[in-house]
């Protein structure tokens, strides 16, 4: 079996599911013709024709506003926003319409719908482009977030996203696109959606992170394993509905928790993660909780990018400062 990439297993994921269910259906900027800007969708339109993989005019609300009417019919719709940073047209679709619908209905509809939006930085692209404002739609009930990891995960969510009955804003991690390639069997098996992932087992430190920054934790975790400290992983993948439970027994085995992510650092996932372990976990904690994040401002363009992203160093900074307190 050969390795694939990330964008490769997103689209292997939606040529599984498009061949195996004909109510599945891709719209979205330049996704047929073109394969998408980033190359996911890739061949789907020759292979299942321009009634499955729409190109639409460049119009999220109206991209997002017809797939939620897809969704209503008894259709499948995978929509996606080039980048993330253009996503903020379809803030009124997403938030009163595809996310309430079940709950506005009183169950008489659902909302079968994938949102699948590029985001993050560290491909020195224009501040619209290096987004990373999954915080804003983690508030809204309603609404799954998803944000895969590797090409394993990126497959297993993505069709687990697919079957669910309800909306799903999926998030890829374009920095790790084509950073590494992993064996994806195609055998249309989903991952489970509400769970984090263990990724390393330890008993000094829980390191809790998300999207591409699982890579530099991982990194750090390994270093750290090498001076016998032994550093617990949790990907978080889907973000809501938060699995806290995962992450508080790991805290409890630990007694200390870092916790690393791209965005900003006021009203972000991290902080109520944070919350909810000094909420339900407080007395597990032999330190304070750290957090390792982007910083509260806009996307320095190009050469301060790399200094904006939590580096190796930072987190193995937080972890020190963690391990030390007496």
């Amino acid at each position: 079996m050969s390795k694939i990439t990330l964008v490769e297993a997103v689209n292997q994921a939606l040529e599984y599911e498009m061949a195996h269910n004909n109510n599945v259906i891709i719209l979205g900027e330049d996704v047929g013709k073109n394969g998408g800007v980033f190359r996911a969708t890739l061949d789907l339109q020759s292979k299942f024709g321009e009634e499955r993989v729409l190109d639409t005019p460049l119009a999220e609300s109206m991209i997002v506003g017809t797939a939620v009417g897809m969704a209503t019919q008894g259709l499948r719709p995978v929509a996606e926003i080039q980048f993330m940073g253009f996503i903020y047209p379809a803030f009124d679709q997403i938030i009163n319409h595809a996310s309430r619908l079940r709950n506005r209905t009183r169950g008489r509809l659902h909302c079968p719908l994938v949102i699948r939006a590029p985001y993050g930085g560290g491909i020195h692209a224009p501040e619209h482009h290096s987004e990373s404002t999954e915080a804003l739609f983690a508030h809204v009930p309603g609404l799954r977030v998803v944000i895969p990891s590797s090409p394993l995960r990126a497959y297993g969510l993505l069709l687990a996203a697919i079957r669910d009955n309800d909306p799903v804003l999926f998030l890829e991690p374009k920095r790790i696109y084509r950073m590494v390639k992993q064996e994806v069997p195609n055998k249309g098996e989903a991952l489970p959606l509400d769970e984090c992932f263990v990724l390393r087992s330890g008993t000094d430190i829980t390191l809790v992170t998300w999207g591409a920054m699982v890579h530099e934790t991982m990194k750090v975790a390994e270093s750290l394993a090498l001076q016998g400290v032994e550093a617990e992983v949790i990907d978080v993948a889907t973000i809501k509905p938060l699995d806290i439970d995962t992450i508080l027994q790991s805290v409890e085995k630990t007694g200390r928790c870092v916790i690393v992510q791209e965005a900003a650092k006021t009203c972000s996932v991290g902080a109520e993660i944070a919350a909810q372990i000094a909420e339900q976990g407080l007395l597990y904690l032999c330190a304070p909780i750290q957090r390792v994040s982007g910083f509260d401002t806009v996307m320095p363009l190009f050469k301060l990018e790399d200094y904006y992203m939590p580096s190796e160093n930072r987190i193995y900074s937080a972890v020190k400062q963690t391990m030390e307190f007496a």
